[in-house]
């Protein structure tokens, strides 16, 4: 079990690479095999112990909360927060910074699809904590280096980072409350400072960029990508979105 309480799944994105699917769909309910990205996420941080679970959201943001619920059906407890116009990573997470009453907390974006096993993290000894994965083929020159368990801006061999990341809040308090705020910028501060480490995994790791990628993902699972409609009168249980 993680030693962490709570999370945040980054779900508030246009995903205008997806397009047309995220045209009437928000880029976190596209499946794979079945089910909604954002569901692996609530089920695998479940399984990690991990019961108090935030998501942004933006474009069609109120789909969103209506498909997922208070997080029941999974045995979790979501939490919704709202944003007008997407203010990037580290501004959603000021935004919903209070949620996690000064502890560490993870981040994960919701547009990738992992079997990342959560209960690997824990509280980071420095300011973040960052899985890194090899470079897919869409994005070659990497992110970042790491080394010794420290994770740098350079290095001769680079990884790509995964989405998956765990912050202590002081991160983010001396940012601008609901403006948009890149992440990149602030971690490669905090690693110039020696503040960040990091962990490689190298199991299943998809980033849904394309309906392209989408499409071979689920045709690793045998089944070919569907055209997904939803209907909003009286929302949807997990799972009804075809």
């Amino acid at each position: 079990m993680s030693t962490i309480k709570k999370a945040m799944i980054l779900a508030a994105g246009r995903g205008e690479r997806m397009r047309p699917l995220t045209d009437t769909l928000p880029k976190p309910l596209l499946k794979v095999d079945g089910k909604a990205l954002i569901e692996y996420h609530i089920q695998a941080l479940k399984e990690a112990g991990i019961k108090d679970i935030l998501i942004n959201t933006a474009w069609l943001g109120h789909i969103i909360p209506e498909y997922l619920g208070d997080g029941a059906y999974w045995g979790v407890n979501l939490s919704f927060s709202h944003e007008e116009t997407a203010l990037e990573t580290a501004g959603g997470i000021r935004k919903a910074l209070d949620f996690f009453e000064k502890e560490p907390f993870i981040v994960v974006n919701g547009d990738i699809w992992t079997d990342f096993d959560f209960s690997l993290l824990n509280k980071p000894k420095a300011k973040a904590h960052l899985v890194l994965v090899p470079n897919p083929e869409q994005h070659p020159q990497g992110d970042f280096g790491l080394e010794n368990g420290s994770v740098l801006a350079a290095s001769d061999t680079q990884y790509t980072f995964s989405g998956i990341g765990v912050y202590q809040p002081e991160v983010f308090a001396e940012l601008e409350l609901d403006k948009s705020e890149p992440l990149a910028p602030i971690l490669r501060n905090l690693m110039a400072g020696q503040q960040v480490t990091g962990q490689l995994y190298q199991g299943h790791w998809h980033d849904i960029g394309t309906p392209e990628r989408l499409e071979a993902l689920n045709k690793e699972f045998q089944k070919p990508l569907k055209t997904i409609n939803f209907d909003l009168k009286g929302g949807a249980d997990p799972g009804e979105v075809s």
